[in-house]
């Protein structure tokens, strides 16, 4: 019998857009959010300052989203199907799984729009193992172990391809 703790699950999953500085399409990419998830995205702001692309510090650059719970996976498998089922390796990290998708007329059901135009976004996926929140919880924190932490490479990709049908590819040179 296995150990029901190792069990891997679905923690959140964060849509993130980086636009730059247009208010236009910061709109656009706000609107595009609500209607892929339903939620009102918030405004990420820029750390530093780069003059090249004519950023200020603190400016608006970008829209995210977190979904968590029932809604994470719903969105995680339309995701996965826009993406035609496939993931590349490079994208899988330890505990979680990263993945742009070019355009959001890839998901099923969703039709262009031209107020919004031509955009695409970011999907990172975060998984982690029962018993993750000891060390996180405000009351009663408590250590856990490495590896009990860490959900390595080769194991996200076996969970990925077993609950979402998902192929691993290796990167296309």
């Amino acid at each position: 019998m296995a150990n029901p703790m190792q069990d891997i699950y679905l923690d959140k999953v964060v849509i993130n857009m980086g636009l730059g500085s247009s208010e236009d399409k910061q709109e656009a990419a706000k609107a595009l959010i609500k209607k892929l998830t339903g939620r009102t995205a918030a405004h990420t702001e820029s750390r530093k300052r780069f003059p090249a692309f004519g950023i200020k510090k603190g400016q608006i650059i970008g829209v995210v989203a977190t979904l968590r719970g029932e809604e994470a996976h719903d969105f995680l498998a339309r995701a996965i199907e826009a993406a035609e089922g496939k993931i590349n390796r490079k994208g899988l990290a330890n505990n979680s799984v990263n993945f742009g998708i070019k355009e959001y007329i890839y998901f099923s059901g969703i039709k262009y729009d031209p107020k919004i135009g031509m955009l695409g976004l970011n999907v990172n996926a975060f998984f982690a193992r029962k018993g993750f929140r000891v060390e996180h919880r405000k009351i009663k924190t408590s250590k856990t172990g490495k590896e009990h932490k860490t959900v390595t490479k080769d194991e996200l990709a076996s969970y990925l391809e077993k609950n979402f049908k998902v192929k691993v590819v290796e990167s296309e040179a």
